[in-house]
């Protein structure tokens, strides 16, 4: 009898044993959604102020209607920020590698002065530029001067630019999903449905977007069902405070940017 009792506590102990430990699931599912691009069609990127929930517009300053339209998001209670060209972007206001950094700090300044009510910066591009570390440890420097944000865009895996942040301590985050670099409904619709995964599985996702019909199509329809499929629609101040600087599991290890 004893030989068969002593037999079963060692086989529950080894299914004990085997059984999968799991991740525990994020209690809450956090969404931000930035839209790129802004300042260039007023009819067109006002659809996107008329989007319901916090979207963060980001304007470019080298456009015709920068000013007017950063006036016109403030007004709507929006946090507006600025879409900062980065090589290889080109103009007037564009970061490149080569460029002093007198140059540098000329640009930025003159950016800011195109884009009014500006709380933060995203790299317009920026592959080559986000990579110069140098120059992304004086910008850091000098957004924690004016007391704005950065949103690291990520346009290129050799991104220094979230990490000079981290350095420093600025407030900053990491985008974490592209919904429209296929310009397709339904390609737009399964990236959005990728973010809601990304959010469900890390606690939250950071979307950057563009004013594209598809994008926008998808957005209207889309964006009004989050709540009743359990994603919270926060702000992107909200979102860098919720992250706490911190890096996710793409962007880093323990916390850290790579």
């Amino acid at each position: 009898m004893r030989h068969w009792l002593l037999l079963l506590i060692g086989c529950l102990i080894g299914v004990a044993q085997a059984a999968p430990v799991e991740s525990p699931v994020p209690a809450k599912a956090y969404l931000t959604l930035i839209i790129d691009d802004l300042g260039q069609n007023l009819p067109r990127d006002r659809r996107v102020l008329a989007l319901p929930g916090p979207v963060t517009p980001s304007i470019m300053p080298d456009t015709l209607h920068a000013a007017e339209f950063a006036r016109e998001a403030h007004a709507a209670g929006k946090i507006v920020m600025l879409h900062m060209p980065m090589d290889p972007a080109t103009g007037p206001f564009a970061w490149h590698p080569d460029l002093p950094l007198d140059e540098l700090k000329a640009r930025l300044a003159a950016a800011f002065k195109a884009v009014p009510f500006t709380s933060g910066i995203n790299n317009h591009e920026g592959s080559r530029m986000t990579a110069e570390p140098v120059a992304m440890a004086w910008l850091m420097g000098e957004l924690q001067r004016r007391n704005k944000f950065f949103v690291d865009s990520r346009t290129s895996a050799k991104t220094v630019a979230a990490a000079e942040a981290q350095k420093i301590g600025l407030p900053s985050v990491s985008r974490d999903v592209f919904l429209d670099n296929e310009r397709t409904e339904p390609a737009i619709t399964a990236q959005l449905e990728e973010a809601i995964r990304l959010a469900r599985k890390h606690g939250s996702a950071v979307v950057i977007g563009h004013p594209y019909p598809q994008t926008l199509a998808v957005l209207e329809r889309e964006l009004p069902k989050l709540k009743e499929q359990g994603i919270d629609w926060i702000d992107i101040k909200s979102m860098i405070a919720l992250r706490g600087n911190q890096a996710g599991e793409a962007h880093g290890k323990q916390g850290v940017y790579r």
